[in-house]
């Protein structure tokens, strides 16, 4: 009972729970190290959120309950900002067209993570699917202008560290 005395209730509680994650969320972003390569930076980012999801299922899940909402909601907010700034860099970079909407571009782009996080850390495929967003991130990244080959070096460097494992 205290626990929710503290929270006010239930609806507190996850609403805490939910903040927590995306607290948790954006302090894992922000590790990861900028680069000279922001097709790297980007792929990177999406390890760092699959790693999230990965070390923290049950969190995970929580933090996409849009029944509850968020204390702060731009812990929410500045996951997505670090995807729209990097996509940024790779436009003035030359590595994607100057048409490419960056915040359009980073939903796809969290779309794949989210989807891949989803299905593997709360859902029904084995760690060794992560090796899909290596490909899927690769497409979508050339589909904004990237040539093909460095954009697949590219994506494997950041990638590299959502090796398949066996799940603890």
């Amino acid at each position: 009972m205290a626990v929710y005395t503290y929270f006010g209730g239930m609806d507190g509680l996850w609403k805490a729970l939910r903040q927590e994650g995306f607290t948790r969320l954006a302090a894992q972003l922000a590790a990861v190290k900028m680069s000279a390569d922001p097709v790297r930076d980007l792929a990177a980012l999406g390890a760092a959120y699959l790693a999230n999801a990965l070390e923290n299922p049950d969190l995970y899940r929580v933090m996409f309950d849009a029944g509850f909402d968020l204390e702060d909601t731009g812990a929410a907010d500045e996951t997505l900002d670090r995807l729209v700034r990097a996509i940024g860099r790779a436009k003035t970079n030359s590595r994607f067209r100057d048409e490419v909407d960056p915040l359009e571009l980073a939903t796809q782009s969290w779309t794949i993570g989210h989807g891949l996080a989803s299905l593997v850390a709360t859902g029904p495929l084995p760690h060794q699917a992560l090796t899909h967003g290596v490909p899927m991130l690769t497409a979508l990244f050339t589909s904004a202008g990237d040539e093909p080959g460095r954009c697949r070096q590219s994506v494997e460097r950041g990638w590299g560290r959502m090796r398949p494992a066996t799940p603890r």
